[in-house]
């Protein structure tokens, strides 16, 4: 049984775990919340929509929020209004204080409505084996409460050890359980010490600290649904080809001022190379009126592992897809984040030599142009991410590894 959280991002790095299980006629059930139905659908696994719980954006949202009245907001304009996503005014337009206090009976139902309902039906199914990603609380829940082996399956290299950066002393990834649900089914304490077991797709020179034992996994990219592209993506030359992608989610937490696409374009102005520009949804809209330079191409929809094993730099906001997908082709970063886990991911690939890593907040054309050019001239990163790119492949596939996970199920 799997169990992830409403975030595409946080599982698409467990989906071909779930094939080679299938593939090895073991049948996997992936508890979910309705809105994952359809990407896990697309990805070929089997959703079971019967989790629940805050809306992660809005989650994120409400985090902006807390650092703008902290003083510690380090955009220019105002975050995102917590509930609708649209720009703030003035941060008397959301009464924090009222809303937890009136929404803190509806936070803890459901959870307990999430949580109760992962233990129930896996008392039902009996799984032998549970497999969750870091921010879903039930995939520990049922290991304890079944006493079954529980895996925390990361999406890159950021674990329960690492530490949100800026925020208090403490203050880690690792979900809480503000219902006592673990107390409720008798399956221990929810802590950063509870995992026993966890895979780490991680290539060992940025594999982040862990306490509990680590199961290396070769990662595959799957970036979710697409085609290859119509045209033909043939070099123009011999100009080196730089991929820049974007996370439709950055804006919708973060809010218009952390759309940085504008100010790499303006960077790669006179750079003597081809962009091959990677949008979706609301922030290519947002480019709708913008006219590009002859040297960017916007592409339709398509997944990043089919493009950038032909790109010499990958430009985006630090996302673990990204950056593993770029770890996967051999080739160096610059991830532009806006803090959290993108951030903690994107100094430890910048500590291999493998990238650069700049504040969105921070990071001009100017800024942005320096970084650029020095990953493209340097070739001490072009090495370094090859030697990346081969720890990578030197660990078992998700096929290598259904057998140990056999075995640890006893």
């Amino acid at each position: 049984m799997f169990t992830v959280s409403d975030w595409p991002g946080h599982w698409y790095s467990m989906v071909p775990l779930g094939w080679a299980l299938q593939a090895a006629g073991h049948e996997v059930k992936v508890l979910c919340a309705p809105s994952q139905t359809e990407p896990l659908t697309h990805a070929g696994l089997v959703p079971l929509p019967v989790l629940d719980g805050m809306d992660m954006s809005m989650r994120g949202r409400l985090h902006n929020y807390r650092k703008a009245l902290a003083g510690t907001w380090p955009f220019d304009t105002l975050p995102p209004h917590p509930l609708t996503g649209e720009p703030l005014g003035s941060l008397d337009e959301f009464d924090m204080e009222t809303w937890s206090r009136e929404n803190h009976d509806w936070a803890i139902e459901t959870v307990t409505r999430s949580t109760d309902a992962a233990v129930e039906f896996a008392r039902h199914w009996r799984p032998h084996l549970v497999v969750h990603d870091l921010m879903s609380l039930e995939g520990q829940l049922v290991g304890g409460a079944l006493g079954i082996p529980a895996l925390l399956h990361l999406w890159g290299p950021c674990g329960p050890q690492d530490q949100v950066p800026g925020a208090p002393p403490g203050a880690g990834f690792v979900p809480m359980d503000p219902s006592g649900a673990f107390a409720r089914h008798g399956a221990g304490e929810m802590n950063a010490d509870i995992y026993t077991h966890v895979i780490d797709p991680s290539p060992h020179g940025v594999a982040p600290p862990l306490v509990a034992r680590r199961i290396p996994v070769r990662h595959l990219p799957y970036n979710g649904p697409g085609a290859v592209p119509p045209q033909r993506l043939d070099r123009t030359g011999d100009r080196p080809r730089v991929c820049v992608v974007w996370g439709t989610s950055v804006s919708r937490v973060h809010g218009p001022a952390s759309f940085a696409v504008p100010r790499i374009i303006e960077a790669l102005a006179d750079v003597d190379a081809e962009v091959l520009l990677a949008l979706t949804g609301e922030d290519r809209e947002r480019l709708a009126d913008t006219p590009l330079p002859n040297s960017v191409r916007l592409l339709p929809r398509t997944p990043l592992s089919l493009l950038l094993p032909e790109c010499d730099l990958v430009v985006h906001h630090g996302g673990a897809g990204c950056t593993m997908t770029g770890l996967a082709a051999g080739i160096p970063q610059l991830a532009v984040h806006a803090g959290q886990d993108q951030e903690v991911i994107a100094d430890r690939v910048a500590a291999a030599g493998a990238a650069h890593s700049l504040t969105n907040a921070h990071a001009d054309p100017v800024t942005l142009h320096k970084a650029i050019t020095a990953l493209l001239s340097d070739t001490t990163h072009t090495t370094a991410a090859r030697r990346l790119k081969a720890e990578m492949e030197n660990v078992p596939t998700p096929a290598d590894v259904v057998a140990d996970l056999v075995a640890l199920a006893g």
